[in-house]
C-alpha cells in the first residue's frame, strides 16, 4: 500500500480526515501518555515532542487491514518511542544497558507501591516486585543520579554568597580525598553482607543520618544504627588484616 493509498484508507476510515487532522484528533492520547514519564528528569515539552512524532510516526504507518484500531497502534508506538527515549538519550552519562533497563522497570515499581502502600517502599519491597535482587536495585537508583547534568553556568551557593559553578573550575578539589578514601574502602564493602553495604553507602557516601536509612529499608533506627555498629566493627578488622 503507497502512501496515497494509505491516505484514502484512513480518510475512508475516519471520514474525511487528513493525515495532519488524524494526528491533531489523536494528540489528547499523545499527550496522556507522554504524561505518564513526567517527574524522571525530562522536560515535559521534550516528552510530548517525542509522543507527538511517535503519533505522526503511528499515523503513516498504520494499516487498518491488520484489524487493528489506530488507537491502540498508536498507543503502542508512542509508549514504545517514550521508553527508548529514556532509555538510549535522556541520560547525561550512560551506565550499561542492563542498567537502563532494570531503572526503566524499577522507577515504575517504586511509583505503583508508593500508591498501593501509601509509604515510600523498602528496597526489598521494590526488588521483589521487580524480580531482582536489593543490590541490582541500589545499583540502578544510583545510576538514576546520572540522568541529568547540571549547566556550567548554574548559579548555587550558601548564605548570601553565590556563584556559577564554571567560576570554580581549576580550584583545588577537596573532595578529590573523598574519592581515594572511596577507592580503598571499596575492596572492604565487598566483604560485608549487602545490607550492611547498603547502609554503610547510604550513610557515609550519601550522607543520610540513621533515621533516614531506617525509612528507607523498612527497619527501626534501632536495628540500623546496630547493623552499622557491627558493620564498621568488620571494616576495621578487615582494615587491620590488610595492612598487616
Amino acid at each position: 500500500m503507497d502512501a496515497n493509498d494509505m491516505t484514502n484508507t484512513l480518510a475512508g476510515l475516519h471520514g474525511t480526515a487528513s493525515r495532519d487532522q488524524l494526528v491533531e484528533r489523536h494528540r489528547g492520547l499523545a499527550v496522556s501518555l507522554a504524561a505518564r514519564f513526567a517527574g524522571r528528569g525530562e522536560d515535559m515539552d521534550d516528552l510530548i515532542q517525542v509522543a507527538l512524532m511517535a503519533l505522526t510516526n503511528a499515523v503513516d504507518r498504520y494499516d487498518p487491514e491488520r484489524g487493528t484500531a489506530l488507537t491502540t497502534f498508536a498507543t503502542a508506538t508512542i509508549l514504545g518511542e517514550l521508553k527508548r527515549h529514556f532509555r538510549d538519550r535522556s541520560w547525561a552519562v550512560r551506565p550499561p544497558r542492563r542498567i537502563h533497563e532494570l531503572y526503566l522497570r524499577v522507577q515504575p515499581a517504586i511509583d505503583e507501591l508508593h500508591q498501593e502502600l501509601g509509604r515510600s517502599p523498602t528496597i526489598a519491597e521494590v526488588a521483589a516486585r521487580t524480580g531482582t535482587t536489593e543490590e541490582l536495585v541500589v545499583e540502578a537508583l544510583e545510576a538514576g543520579s546520572a540522568r541529568s547534568a547540571a549547566s556550567l553556568d548554574a548559579v548555587g551557593g550558601d548564605g548570601d554568597s553565590y556563584s556559577s559553578l564554571a567560576a570554580h573550575l581549576g580550584r583545588l578539589d577537596t573532595a578529590m580525598v573523598d574519592i581515594e578514601n572511596r577507592m580503598a574502602v571499596a575492596p572492604l564493602l565487598e566483604r560485608l553482607s549487602p545490607r550492611e553495604r547498603q547502609i554503610v553507602v547510604f550513610r557515609f557516601f550519601d550522607g543520610m543520618s540513621q533515621s533516614e536509612i531506617a525509612t528507607r529499608v523498612g527497619l527501626s533506627q534501632m536495628h540500623v544504627s546496630r547493623l552499622l555498629t557491627r558493620a564498621l566493627e568488620k571494616l576495621r578488622g578487615l582494615a587491620g588484616t590488610s595492612m598487616a
